[in-house]
């Protein structure tokens, strides 16, 4: 694990993988609630990395992290949310094609999987799930789609993702869910935070 100072109060942590991100941001959520990270205010994980923010001495936690023992991600107590989804996206057939089973088994495969936020960003309510294995993953459209719908669900490389409001974007779509991603009204406003689990059920 790689420990880089940045700027004067944060720490940025880089490991090899988004699970590793994953486990890494678990870990150091349980020492902050156990009150072995004193002074820190945010923790933000990203694909491969973990910042640390409100750090008094980011050189003095880095010398300590580089060290940590990092064991791998439970799914533990984390919230869980289930997300209704017609799959009947317009990629679902490429995408069955690609794992070799025909539209109504991949709407399956994709349903019964367990997925976890890995991360946020993108746009506001984004959520980049991991937890296809590595057969299942599929490439990016060659084209981006300039448009596309809020609610849209998506697969791009080893994630799942789920469109919060119309945008472009590459990803090959599979369904869609009425579920409502990002709502400035609502405490908090993101529905998915990374660490929750995830799971889509399917429905007419």
């Amino acid at each position: 694990m790689r420990a880089l100072p940045m700027g004067r109060h944060a720490l940025l942590l880089e490991v090899e993988d988004t699970e590793r991100a994953r486990a890494l941001h678990a870990e150091l959520l349980r020492m902050r609630e156990a009150g072995e990270l004193p002074g820190v205010a945010e923790i933000v994980p990203a694909a491969v990395t973990v910042l640390l923010d409100g750090l008094e001495d980011p050189r003095a936690l880095a010398d300590r992290l580089r060290r940590l023992e990092v064991p791998p991600a439970a799914p533990g107590d984390t919230a869980s949310v289930v997300l209704p989804v017609r799959y009947d996206g317009p990629d679902l057939a490429e995408v069955a094609a690609l794992w070799g089973v025909d539209e109504e088994e991949a709407a399956a495969i994709h349903a019964r999987t367990e997925f976890h936020v890995a991360f946020c960003g993108f746009a506001p309510g984004f959520a980049y799930l991991t937890g296809l294995p590595e057969a299942l993953h599929v490439p990016r459209r060659a084209t981006p789609r300039t448009a596309v719908p809020p609610g849209s669900v998506g697969l791009a490389g080893p994630y799942t993702g789920v469109y919060p409001r119309t945008s472009p974007g590459g990803w090959r779509l599979i369904g869609r869910t009425d579920a409502v991603l990002w709502d400035v009204s609502r405490e908090p406003a993101a529905l998915l935070a990374p660490g929750t689990r995830v799971r889509f059920e399917a429905v007419p």
